[in-house]
C-alpha cells in the first residue's frame, strides 16, 4: 500500500471514540514459532478497558465478539475476545485471549509479519464498548516511521496506547511501579534543566541495576528495561508540568509535541548500542583496544561495533578472519540490510537485536546474505524451532570474540 493510504486511514482512525494500541508482532503472535497462541496477545487489563462487559468475574469465561478489519491487507472477519477466569472458582487461569483470527490467511498471524509494526484501532460506542477494531500491520519500516512520528518509537516487547486527547502516547503499564522509576526527589536537579544523555541515563540505570552476578544476556535485558523507566520517569518530571500548563498557540504545542518525540526516537536508536558498549567493558573487553564503538572502516561507513579494533581492520596485513564486526538494531526485520555494506573486509555481519522472532524466510535471507543473529537467550523461543539452533547469544559473541585475539601476536603497526 501506499503511503498515502497509511496517511488516509490515521485520520479515519483518530477521534475522541477511539484508542490505539500499538506492538511490534512477535513470533509468539503470529505463527512464527509454532505456538499455540493463534493471535495478538493483549493484556487483559487493556482488553477490560475497550471490552467492559468482559470484565465480570461472576460469569464464567465471559466472551464478546466484534468486527476486526484489517485495512492494511483487505481482511475482515469477526473475533472473539474471552475471559478465562476460573482462578475465582477454584481453578487457576485468569487470562483473556483473543481468538478466530483465521489462521495463517490472516496478516496478523502471517510469519512475514513477524517483527511488524501492527496498530489496533479500537471503535467505542456510546456505552464505551468497543464494536469494531480497524488494523494496520506495516508492510515495511517507512510505513511504521510513519506511526512512530506520532506516537513515538515502539520497542520489541512494549505496548503503546494512543488516543487524540493524549498530550503524548503512554505505555501499557503494570500497576505497580518498577524500583527504577525515578521519584521527584531522586532526579538530579541539573536533569531537569538539562536532559541528560543516553550515556548519563544509562549509567543511572546500571547504578540501579548492576546485575554483575547475571548472566550478559539477562544482564542486558534487565537493564534495558531499568533504562526505559528511567526515562520515562524523568521524561514525566520534565514534561508533565509545561504540558499542565499549557500553550499560548498551536506552533508551541507541536513544537513541544516534536521535541518530546524526537528524544524518544533518538533514545531508542542508540539505547541498544551504549547497553552493549557497557556489557563489553564490563567483560574485560577494552574500548579502543578489544573493540572500538563507531569506528569508520571505510569513507563514510560506520559500523556500530568493529573487534578488536579500527586500526587492525585497516591494517591490510591483519587477518581478515580475526575481525568482526557487530551493529545493534532494536528491531531487524528491514533494517538488516543497513549493515551488508558496512566493513567490506568482513564477510560475516553479526547483528545485536531485541526482535521477538522471525519468520523462516526472513531468517533464510538474513543467511543466504551472510548475517549473523545475536539474540539475547531470553528472546531465542520467540523465534522459529528451526531457527534457534543457529542464533547466537550475546554472551556466545563476546566469548568468540576473546578466543580470536588470546595469545595471538599482533603484527607490528
Amino acid at each position: 500500500m501506499a503511503i498515502a493510504d497509511l496517511t488516509d486511514w490515521i485520520e479515519e482512525n483518530t477521534d475522541r471514540h477511539i484508542v490505539w494500541y500499538v506492538k511490534r508482532l512477535s513470533g509468539n503472535d503470529t505463527l512464527a514459532n509454532g505456538s499455540h497462541q493463534a493471535g495478538p496477545y493483549i493484556p487483559k487489563e487493556f482488553l477490560f478497558e475497550v471490552f467492559p462487559s468482559l470484565h465480570r468475574a461472576d460469569a464464567e469465561n465471559p466472551d464478546t465478539w466484534f468486527e476486526v478489519r484489517i485495512d492494511s491487507h483487505g481482511d475482515a472477519r469477526n473475533v472473539r475476545a474471552t475471559w478465562y477466569n476460573n482462578k475465582f472458582r477454584g481453578g487457576t487461569r485468569n487470562e483473556a485471549r483473543l481468538t478466530n483470527f483465521g489462521g495463517a490467511e490472516s496478516a496478523l498471524l502471517d510469519p512475514e509479519s513477524t517483527g511488524s509494526l501492527a496498530v489496533f484501532a479500537f471503535h467505542k460506542d456510546e456505552s464505551g464498548q468497543a464494536r469494531v477494531c480497524r488494523v494496520w500491520v506495516c508492510d515495511h519500516e517507512t510505513e511504521a516511521d510513519v506511526i512512530e512520528d506520532r506516537i513515538g518509537p515502539v520497542e520489541p516487547g512494549k505496548f503503546l496506547i494512543w488516543t487524540v486527547d493524549d498530550r503524548h502516547s503512554r505505555e501499557f503499564q503494570p500497576s505497580q511501579r518498577t524500583s527504577c522509576w525515578l521519584e521527584p526527589e531522586e532526579i538530579p536537579a541539573e536533569w531537569l534543566t538539562r536532559f541528560p544523555t543516553g550515556a548519563e541515563i544509562i549509567s543511572r540505570a546500571i547504578a540501579l541495576r548492576s546485575d554483575h552476578r547475571l548472566a550478559v544476556d539477562q544482564r542486558l535485558l534487565r537493564r534495558r528495561d531499568c533504562e526505559f523507566q528511567v526515562f520515562r520517569s524523568l521524561e514525566q518530571a520534565v514534561e508533565l508540568p509545561a504540558i499542565q500548563a499549557g500553550f499560548n498557540n498551536i506552533d508551541d504545542f507541536i513544537a513541544r509535541a516534536q521535541t518530546i518525540l524526537q528524544r524518544r526516537k533518538s533514545r531508542s536508536g542508540r539505547s541498544l548500542e551504549l547497553h552493549a558498549r557497557a556489557i563489553f567493558n564490563e567483560e574485560q573487553l577494552r574500548d579502543g583496544v578489544d573493540f572500538d564503538h563507531q569506528p569508520e572502516s571505510e569513507p563514510g561507513k560506520r559500523p556500530d561495533f568493529l573487534f578488536p579494533s579500527e586500526v587492525s581492520y585497516k591494517d591490510t596485513r591483519f587477518p581478515a578472519n580475526r575481525l568482526r564486526m557487530l551493529a545493534a538494531k532494536t528491531t531487524c526485520k528491514d533494517r538488516w540490510r543497513q549493515i551488508l555494506n558496512e566493513a567490506d573486509r568482513i564477510p560475516v555481519k553479526h547483528i545485536l537485536t531485541l526482535q521477538e522472532g522471525i519468520s523462516e524466510n526472513q531468517f533464510r535471507e538474513m543467511s543466504e546474505a551472510s548475517v549473523q543473529l545475536v539474540v539475547p537467550t531470553p528472546l531465542m523461543t520467540t523465534y522459529p524451532q528451526t531457527v534457534r539452533p543457529y542464533l547466537q547469544s550475546l554472551e556466545s559473541f563476546i566469548a568468540d570474540v576473546r578466543l580470536l585475539n588470546l595469545n595471538e601476536p599482533r603484527p607490528p603497526i
